[in-house]
């Protein structure tokens, strides 16, 4: 499924399978999940995607042909893709282990082609292995929503009282390992919807709400999943002093002005960009142990706009998953 213009539906194409470089792997996908971040691409709010483009950045498949160079990762060998495709691994945030702020960073499904795909190629050097309890389908949606969910996590600080803003695919997946971890989670959903908060509770929320409510309790951190700027205030204002209040999307709207009373107290505000590799090894390391339920939603390769204009108007909890067979 290929974007030929920014703005513009998807198109179903036949092409012939990628041929794997050097240091790649060629995969056959078993799963691709869907992601805001797929919307931002397509809706060009993220500037100069390669074009045309396959997007997707949640692969899960197995390999089907290795490059030249690739000795450790066997024919039949299932693997996921994440969004970091490549970092140059030389210059001063490489070194400095922050391979995410690599200024030569390129990442699946947006300057490299990804898996809305039968087939599909990437560096081996940034796959990772999955934990063998979770399905192709329950596989996907952990390579983004669990991988940024855990970074900003991990950059939220281990206060026992956490809210998340914006419920869905990521907040499900963080909430089951923030509650397996003793973690109080405060879920703040779109005004009055009611089905948002019960599966927020279902997951493990202690407490469910409006965006626009005031939590129980000071919440220690706040981490913003929905990518609307005019969060920033509310959360901050749920934060104690001392606390921090993550923004854990790609893209966001402006944040408004707010007065400095509410970020006043020492309180932090920051952003997550992208992931590096030791947080894959970490948080898979993690949804080993811990037993997460991801909630899917399945469509064909072919429904891909419609599962893309499905996660745009907010129909499902979880995650939307395309699925090659």
């Amino acid at each position: 499924m290929l974007l030929e213009r920014v703005g513009a539906p998807l198109i179903r194409v036949e092409r012939p399978p990628p041929r794997p470089g050097p240091q790649q792997v060629l995969l056959e996908v078993a799963a691709c999940a869907v992601c805001r971040t797929d919307l931002h691409v397509i809706d060009g709010e993220l500037p100069d995607p390669k074009l045309p483009l396959i997007p997707g950045h949640e692969i899960v498949g197995r390999v089907i042909e290795c490059g030249a160079q690739v000795t450790d990762m066997p024919v039949g060998t299932r693997v996921g893709v994440p969004w970091l495709g490549y970092s140059c691994g030389a210059c001063g945030a490489c070194r400095r282990g922050q391979e995410n702020l690599c200024e030569q960073a390129r990442f699946t499904g947006y300057q490299l082609d990804g898996g809305y795909a039968e087939y599909a190629v990437a560096d081996r050097r940034y796959c990772f292995a999955l934990p063998e309890r979770y399905a192709d389908i329950e596989a996907a949606p952990l390579l983004c929503a669990g991988l940024i969910g855990y970074r900003s996590y991990r950059l939220a600080g281990e206060g026992p009282a956490l809210g998340l803003y914006g419920f869905g695919a990521a907040a499900h997946i963080l909430t089951q390992l923030a509650a397996f971890e003793g973690r109080r989670v405060h879920a703040f959903t779109r005004q009055g919807d009611g089905e948002a908060q019960a599966f927020a509770r279902r997951v493990g929320a202690v407490w469910a709400g409006d965006a626009d409510q005031t939590p129980p309790e000071p919440l220690d951190a706040a981490i913003l999943f929905a990518p609307v700027g005019a969060l920033v205030p509310l959360a901050l204002r749920a934060v104690r002093p001392g606390g921090t209040v993550v923004c854990g999307g790609i893209h966001m709207s402006d944040i408004p002005g707010f007065p400095y009373a509410l970020l006043w107290g020492e309180r932090v505000l920051r952003s997550v960009a992208n992931l590096t590799r030791q947080d894959g090894r970490e948080f898979f390391a993690a949804a080993a142990r811990v037993p997460l339920k991801v909630e899917t939603h399945r469509y064909a390769l072919e429904q891909a706009n419609t599962a893309l204009e499905d996660l745009r108007a907010g129909r499902f909890s979880g995650a939307a998953v395309l699925a090659m067979r």
